[in-house]
């Protein structure tokens, strides 16, 4: 990349955006119909869809997905303390903020980077209501574990799935795993409606009430049910995200090729570890992660710094830990002494980019970057 300065930065992932003149028909409807937010028919369309493309019997849709985990939270009248991982995306723990309620951070598996269950059952106290556990990178939780573990201890548990959209697990939807799981359709994700959310539900009545909360708690038109906020997808929103999902599945097989040239070409270079594919599950190739050990030449941050300079925008995804920030610090459970391989996870990590329009050339200007 020697004309770097003059080249457009590769970001670690972009949306896929298909051909506007397929997104103009659905404007053109809502501008027939008049009806611009609210559950429009394209949002009840996109529901009814989605949960057809997921294996899932209830969704509710979200202006994003940071006020949909608030508000699952809250329809499930979680209090006290709730168990969950600091090696995730700041949303996670500020919804428990927003509530009101104390996380409690326990420290993560090293080879999927997810929530270790010994170490969530060993974190129970009589004020835990609560495990908020996070598929990270779509990887999944090992979910009949914490579901064993929830039973013994009477808690509910939530799945922070912003990462896990489309993932199977033994042949049904992970999404259907947990009290409630949450969707990000944010403009990063592999499935995005510029900005976007949703909670998938197990049956009609709590998603009734999901409803009902995303709506400033709304049941009719002069019956407000509880204190409830605006989380409502727009027309627009939903109207994108049904032209995405009539192209997310080629775009995933466009994000698989990239990931296997990566695999290809990385696996056998000495200081890099790649983490493998997840087991008895598919994968959405939502993020390339990398592990930069004592064996590569340049510590993480300096191959940070050389992508960076070259105009490879990698990530250091997470770090800093949600425990090692200011608001969350102070809690006993966010010792670093309490939390060995998410700090390790998090001193090595970085993302490189894949997206569906990521060129050949660009793939391997960064491979030869990181091959020094």
């Amino acid at each position: 990349m020697t004309d770097n300065a003059q080249r457009k930065p590769i970001p670690v992932t972009q949306p896929f955006l298909p051909p506007l003149d397929e997104f103009i028909p659905y404007l053109e409807q809502i501008w027939e119909n008049k009806w611009l937010t609210n559950n429009g028919p394209f949002h009840q369309q996109l529901e009814k869809e989605l949960c057809q493309y997921l294996g899932v019997e209830h969704i509710s849709l979200f202006t994003n997905g940071t006020i949909a985990l608030v508000t699952a939270l809250q329809a499930l009248r979680i209090g006290g303390e709730v168990i969950t991982t600091p090696y995730s995306f700041v949303a996670t723990s500020h919804a428990l903020l927003w509530n009101n309620l104390r996380p409690v951070f326990v420290d993560v598996d090293p080879d999927s980077f997810n929530m270790d269950p010994a170490c969530i059952e060993a974190a129970i106290t009589p004020q835990t209501t609560a495990i908020l556990a996070v598929h990270c990178y779509g990887k999944p939780c090992a979910v009949e574990e914490i579901q064993r573990i929830a039973d013994t201890y009477g808690l509910r548990v939530i799945y922070d799935a912003a990462h896990a959209f489309g993932i199977d697990y033994k042949g049904s939807s992970l999404l259907n795993h947990g009290d409630l799981s949450i969707l990000s359709f944010h403009a990063t994700k592999v499935f995005n409606t510029f900005e976007g959310g949703a909670i998938v539900c197990p049956d009609a009545k709590t998603k009734q009430r999901i409803d009902y909360l995303k709506n400033f708690g709304f049941a009719d038109e002069i019956t407000v049910t509880s204190p409830g906020i605006n989380g409502k997808m727009s027309e627009f929103q939903a109207a994108f995200g049904l032209l995405q999902l009539k192209h997310v599945a080629a775009a995933i097989t466009a994000r698989q090729q990239v990931d296997q040239r990566y695999r290809d070409a990385l696996q056998e270079i000495p200081g890099i570890s790649l983490p493998p594919l997840p087991d008895q599950a598919n994968s959405n190739y939502s993020y390339f992660p990398i592990l930069v050990n004592e064996a590569y030449p340049l510590s993480r941050d300096a191959l940070y710094d050389k992508l960076r300079a070259h105009g490879v925008l990698s990530r250091r995804y997470f770090y800093p830990l949600i425990s090692d920030m200011p608001m969350y610090r102070g809690y006993q459970s966010a010792r670093p002494d309490n939390l060995p391989y998410s700090v390790s996870l998090a001193k090595r990590v970085l993302c490189l980019p894949i997206f569906t329009d990521l060129t050949d050339k660009d793939q391997n200007n960064i491979i030869e970057l990181i091959r020094g």
